[in-house]
């Protein structure tokens, strides 16, 4: 994966061009932004639009069903066969494909892989609304938007350096997943919702880094190229941040079926 975080020696800017270095910044940001809400969007409707069709309120037209909710011919085929396995891991491959690979691609080519990135995350999530009550999803939404807004500002105008956080945060990220293979075995409702604490409270902790870590990405003296493939990963970082603390403190706070 390419390494933009510290690419380049920077010199110190000359007063007089402060201004245009400060401008060029927030553009650079708001493009970022721009592109994590948009995935985000698109997940949420793509979450949506496959539950609609997969699942029915009128048990005539219903060809299957698990828990009390019917299952149209789509939803038999999306949750109750082998392909809910597609996806699931293909977000995964899609990832890692960006990741390893976006320093080789085009803008527009690296952008269209976020967005599909972003809609087979949404494929993957619509199972969602078959666990929890869509009033209880939407709450907690808002609930990590507040959240997420808040660790972002700190960490774009904080005068800390939490480039320390980096090591201890990806440790937690490695346990947080070590735990959750252990409780598939286990079951543990006492572990789950330690892992769903911890979650919150890792990914709470990247989001001011990882948005200080984009902040120092920028310079000035990229090209457009450079600057918008920095853009795309700086979204994916971000975007990938909300996604796990929204679904953590869903685990805590959202209202079952």
């Amino acid at each position: 994966m390419a390494d933009y975080r510290n690419a380049t020696v920077r010199s110190v800017p000359a007063a007089g061009t402060r201004t245009d270095i400060d401008q060029g910044l927030r553009t650079y940001m708001m493009k970022v932004y721009n592109l994590m809400a948009g995935g985000l969007a698109l997940t949420g409707v793509a979450a949506y639009a496959l539950y609609a069709l997969a699942t029915t309120s009128d048990p005539a037209q219903a060809v299957g069903q698990i828990n009390g909710v019917y299952f149209t011919e789509l939803g038999a085929v999306v949750y109750q066969s082998p392909l809910r396995w597609v996806l699931m891991l293909a977000p995964l491959a899609m990832v890692f494909f960006l990741s390893f690979r976006v320093h080789k691609m085009s803008v527009q080519a690296a952008q269209t892989t976020f967005w599909a990135y972003a809609a087979m995350v949404g494929l993957s999530l619509s199972t969602i609304f078959l666990v929890y009550t869509q009033e209880s999803i939407t709450q907690v939404f808002f609930i990590t938007a507040a959240s997420f807004g808040a660790l972002s500002l700190f960490g774009y105008t904080t005068k800390r350096d939490l480039s320390g956080w980096g090591s201890f945060l990806f440790m937690g990220v490695i346990g947080i997943v070590i735990a959750m293979i252990v409780n598939i075995f286990l079951g543990s409702a006492a572990l789950t919702f330690a892992i769903s604490v911890i979650g919150v409270l890792v990914f709470a902790g990247l989001t001011a880094y990882d948005t200080q870590q984009i902040k120092e990405m920028y310079y000035e003296g990229d090209g457009s190229a450079v600057m918008g493939r920095k853009a795309v990963m700086g979204a994916l970082r971000l975007y990938l941040d909300f996604l796990n603390m929204f679904l953590f403190l869903l685990q805590l706070f959202g209202n079952r079926n």
